[in-house]
């Protein structure tokens, strides 16, 4: 979503790098090309006023033009502005109810109902017990879409017949909640292509009849600035507690996260990373920064490698590398566990270093998905036995695993020679040889 913007800023910052000394001169051109990249980035023209204007104040102070490294004191000033304009900490649900209720407000299309499903499962791994609630009854397939993605996570869902007002519905499921022990009650509310004073009322009704504790607005971010209007008039009319942005996966420019908060003093509390339930991120103001700023993202790395990997695995695995016993399953098994943390590619961009190497040809997500899916039909492909020793692989059995996966015999060979390399690096870490240049063993 920052991609656009975050190559800008990276651009300007490595030409201040470059320069010894820096000036007043060489602060204000570079502030005006941030002003330009951040415009283009449909961020709201008042906050990137403001923003600038902070940052040229901190800038040009006398400590960091006569510091020892200028450059990186400048970058460290836009850093620490942009999450101060990102929110400065992280905001965290209020839980205290009993039960706690969750309002989900917002527009038709902003995608509330699939986020009521992420916002449940996310719940549900903290240790709560989440009901979701069918209070849409004006669109035809909201009421079977949540029932639908309740069966599929095993999370119950109430809902009543669509004649019921949405104000007695809400008020009955969270009367049912507190019966069967559910902590959390998540209500998904209607919605409009555009806001209206009869869509107003109601979710005003609701919020009379059940109290919630977090009034959250689904806004999407690839309506830009349209995103921050809608947040202003929904937090004057029905006064909102937070803010889930959602397809911040796409292409959108990323505008609407770098102002919503500002505009409207209300926090951020979960971003929308894709389709999947599982695919909802809580919003770290300084996590963000990092990313756009190409610092990478390592707290949320670990966060992801640490749901997607299995503990006693890793610790098989960990001891088959010390005994560089490690053959074409396990790679095959870790292959299998990386996928789970998301696209490769949104992976790489949270490595220091690697934001760089996930944008160039042939790194897109479909590239890397299916080099990855080629992998694995040719590992698949394999017997048992060749899996475990790759070594008896030769001609006649490569012919054979070709045929089976779709691929070459060539591409068979690709991946044994990587392996086998692979082999070498883990024998040379486990014995404590790790030479110094890796040109030799990666090919380079």
């Amino acid at each position: 979503m920052f991609e656009s913007l975050s190559e800008r800023l990276q651009a300007v910052f490595n030409r201040l790098r470059n320069k010894g000394v820096i000036t007043e001169k060489d602060v204000d051109e570079a502030l005006r090309e941030v002003r330009i990249a951040l415009l283009e980035a449909d961020v709201n023209f008042k906050v990137a006023k403001e923003f600038l204007a902070r940052v040229r104040e901190r800038a040009l102070g006398a400590q960091v033009l006569q510091g020892l490294n200028p450059a990186q004191q400048v970058i460290k000033i836009v850093h620490e502005e942009l999450i101060a304009t990102l929110g400065g900490g992280q905001s965290k649900l209020v839980l205290d109810g009993s039960p706690t209720v969750i309002m989900l407000v917002g527009l038709q299309g902003s995608g509330k109902t699939t986020t009521a499903a992420k916002l449940a499962l996310q719940m549900r791994k903290e240790g709560h017990r989440p009901l979701m609630v069918a209070a849409d009854v004006r669109r035809p397939a909201a009421i079977q879409q949540l029932i639908t993605l309740g069966r599929q996570l095993d999370i119950p869902v109430y809902s009543e017949d669509p004649r019921v007002a949405p104000p007695d519905i809400c008020r009955n499921a969270v009367k049912k909640a507190k019966e069967s022990a559910q902590d959390v009650v998540i209500l998904d509310t209607a919605g409009r292509l555009a806001i209206d004073e009869q869509m107003m009322n109601e979710l005003r009704q609701v919020k009379a009849k059940v109290t919630p504790q977090e009034v959250l607005l689904v806004a999407d971010a690839m309506t830009g600035q349209d995103a921050v209007r809608v947040a202003e008039e929904f937090h004057r009319q029905v006064g909102l507690t937070g803010l889930i942005l959602t397809k911040v996966d796409g292409d959108a420019r990323g505008g609407a996260a770098l102002s919503i908060r500002a505009v409207t003093g209300v926090p951020i509390k979960y971003l929308g990373m894709g389709e999947k339930t599982d695919a909802l991120e809580p919003f770290y103001p300084d996590r963000l920064a990092s990313r756009i700023l190409g610092m990478g993202d390592v707290l949320t790395l670990i966060e992801k490698a640490q749901a997607a990997f299995d503990q006693k695995q890793a610790q098989i695995l960990e001891e088959k590398l010390r005994s560089a016993r490690f053959n074409l399953e396990d790679f095959l098994e870790q292959m299998q566990q990386l996928r789970k943390m998301g696209p490769l590619q949104q992976v790489m961009e949270m490595i220091p270093g690697l934001g760089g190497v996930a944008k160039m040809p042939g790194m897109d997500e479909v590239a890397t998905e299916k080099q990855m899916k080629r992998i694995e039909a040719i590992i698949r492909s394999m017997t048992p036995e060749e899996r475990q020793n790759p070594n008896i692989i030769e001609g006649r059995r490569k012919r054979r695993i070709a045929a089976g996966s779709g691929t070459t015999v060539q591409e068979v060979n690709q991946l044994l020679n990587q392996f086998r390399q692979m082999q070498k690096l883990m024998k040379m870490a486990a014995t404590g040889r790790m030479p110094r240049g890796l040109g030799g063993i990666l090919g380079g």
